[in-house]
């Protein structure tokens, strides 16, 4: 790993790991009270192709594969409605995708854990959020997402994860647009 790509990952992970908020342990729909352990980044990129076979589905029945995206940078937050860092960082992300426009070259998937599309649709309206949503089509592996949320997955054009985040987080920083705008001209 050239020195220029080994100071990029090292910035981005010590970016991504300023966040103070932290994440829901269970996801079956109770909020932790005891939960006070920040886990910053999990994983790091990977050469490995975790992601084959990982779907999506969309409110119109419409399933997105992971393998299907590969030339993109992937942004997959796994949340939902009951879980208040879920909701927290929601506005931060939505800013971050706004700065990305109509990049074709990021793409942005809302996953909520719960399956419920409708409930979490009426959420992103109800707060103007511009923010797609999908459920869980297929099993998701551990390595995305191993039962804290919020939990974002970060892929690089390659398929491999960029980074693994778990716990809420501020998204708007510029620090973060500038690595997901190396990601992607990479």
């Amino acid at each position: 790993m050239n020195r220029t790509k080994k100071n990029y990952m090292l910035a981005f992970h010590l970016v991504l790991s300023t966040a103070i908020l932290t994440g829901c342990s269970n996801i079956e729909g109770r909020h932790n009270e005891k939960t006070g352990q920040q886990t910053d980044i999990v994983a790091e990129k990977t050469d490995n192709d975790v992601e084959k076979g990982i779907t999506f589905q969309d409110g119109n029945g419409n399933v997105v594969a992971l393998n299907d995206l590969k030339g993109k940078v992937v942004f997959i937050n796994f949340w939902a409605t009951w879980c208040p860092p879920c909701i927290a960082e929601m506005p931060s992300i939505n800013e971050l995708k706004a700065k990305f426009g109509e990049n074709e070259n990021i793409i942005f998937l809302m996953v909520d854990v719960d399956g419920k599309h409708k409930k979490s649709q009426a959420f992103m309206d109800k707060r103007e959020f511009n923010l797609p949503v999908y459920i869980p089509h297929s099993e998701i592996p551990k390595e995305f997402l191993s039962g804290a949320i919020p939990t974002t997955v970060i892929l690089d054009k390659k398929g491999a994860i960029a980074a693994r985040i778990e716990g809420g987080r501020d998204y708007s920083k510029p620090e973060i647009v500038n690595a997901l705008k190396q990601l992607i001209e990479e």
